[in-house]
């Protein structure tokens, strides 16, 4: 998946906003004002993606492109290589699973604002 895939992928889900809160090179993605996935124009593409923990361990045993995330807390976040041979499906529920963890969090108010949306 290259920046551009990854970014139409983002902005397609619900109440997602794009950001430069952190300097023109580091792309946010919000969901209702919460980050769910970082990234840069940096090559190769990688990604800060939110993960449940124990999700989190596992991936990072069973793929070399997933470690910890960088600049972020280890045990909520994963840096996910993506042009390290990961299926696209798969980072496609990287993406999902880490947008529907920040959805989780939510007040319920914020929550029903999204859902009208």
């Amino acid at each position: 998946m290259d920046l551009e895939s990854f970014r139409k992928y983002c902005l397609a889900r619900k109440g997602v906003t794009e950001d430069f809160p952190f300097g023109e090179d580091t792309l946010v993605y919000k969901v209702m004002g919460k980050i769910f996935a970082i990234t840069s124009f940096d090559s190769p593409l990688s990604v800060n993606l939110k993960c449940d923990p124990e999700r989190a361990v596992e991936l990072r045993e069973r793929y070399e492109g997933i470690v910890p995330g960088y600049h972020m807390n280890k045990k909520h976040w994963n840096t996910v290589d993506f042009e390290s041979g990961i299926p696209h499906s798969e980072l496609r529920q990287f993406i999902d699973h880490s947008y529907e963890l920040v959805v989780s969090s939510l007040p319920r108010k914020v929550k029903a604002m999204l859902e009208s949306m």
